[in-house]
């Protein structure tokens, strides 16, 4: 009798080592299986997409909030009631895992009407190829008020974004060049800001160009050309002034009497606005010679007799 309980001892503490061995064969095989379904996974997985322009910029929700806030708090109160949060959810929902060449009106259209304000009459200034000499005007002269004075100008500036189908979403190695898609989402952003900024226009409006720009100071490719001047409404703009600018000490490439500034007069007369031009408009030219006071192009600007 107790060697038939000896017997059956061994056959039950046998039958639990292989019980023991069987369940960790399984999870070693569970484990492995795993890991190489895992690594499947990764090598199959699409790669981010790589472009020549550079990717989107570093901390851009904390950015955009930023900007957005500071512009509806302090800036300008009156537009307080703007949702920051919301305008940013809007504009992350137009390109985030998107291909970011197939972008459309549609998907920044939420974000225009969440971020569009008010320009007051008399106040829009255009500008093409004159962008520091622009800006540094309004900051100096609240009268004016360029595109990227407007608040989703003011986010959007200098700042660059696009999505990618493949996880994060976001591509912050590169973003795609004009020249790689037209469809790109900085293109089509700034064509509807622009178009907005315009339509919202009235009263007198004033253009900045580069007369020292050799191929010359209106370039019907350009935003100001190509979006903005045909968005102007007849009805609400009563004149356009155009001011050429020269470099300092640069080249005179081109005068009111101009070919290219001949071509911009036709388009406006076309469409029945009033122009008139204006070569080195003296405001203007007074804040280029405060960063060149000494230059023999300044003379005037700081001759008192």
């Amino acid at each position: 009798m107790p060697f038939q309980q000896g017997s059956a001892r061994t056959r039950q503490r046998t039958v639990l080592l292989v019980g023991i061995v069987v369940l960790l064969a399984a999870l070693v095989l569970a484990v492995v299986l795993a890991s190489v379904l895992t690594h499947g996974k990764q090598e199959v997985r699409p790669k981010m997409m790589k472009w020549k322009d550079r990717g989107t910029t570093k901390n851009l929700q904390e950015v955009i909030l930023g900007r957005c806030y500071n512009y509806v708090m302090a800036r300008y109160p009156e537009l307080r009631d703007k949702d920051c949060l919301e305008i940013w959810e809007s504009l992350k929902h137009a390109f985030i895992y998107k291909n970011p060449c197939n972008i459309t009106s549609e998907d920044y259209q939420p974000l225009m009407e969440l971020a569009s304000h008010p320009v007051p009459c008399n106040k829009s200034l255009f500008w093409s190829k004159t962008n520091d000499l622009a800006h540094r005007y309004t900051k100096s002269n609240q009268n004016f008020l360029t595109l990227e004075d407007t608040l989703l100008g003011h986010m959007a500036d200098r700042v660059s974004w696009c999505g990618d189908p493949s996880a994060p979403g976001i591509n912050y190695e590169s973003c795609p060049k004009r020249s790689e898609c037209e469809s790109n989402p900085s293109s089509v952003f700034w064509k509807m800001a622009s178009k907005m900024f315009a339509e919202a226009a009235c009263g007198v409006v004033q253009v900045m160009l580069n007369g020292s720009v050799e191929a010359g100071a209106f370039r019907s490719s350009s935003i100001f050309g190509s979006v903005e001047i045909f968005h102007l409404n007849p009805d609400k703009v009563s004149a356009v002034h155009i001011w050429l600018m020269h470099d300092i000490g640069g080249p005179q490439s081109e005068s009111c009497s101009g070919h290219s500034i001949k071509r911009l007069k036709d388009i406006l007369e076309e469409r029945n606005f009033k122009i008139t031009c204006e070569d080195d408009y003296r405001p203007v030219q007074l804040l280029q010679c405060v960063h060149n006071p000494d230059h023999t192009d300044c003379r005037l600007c700081t001759n008192t007799t």
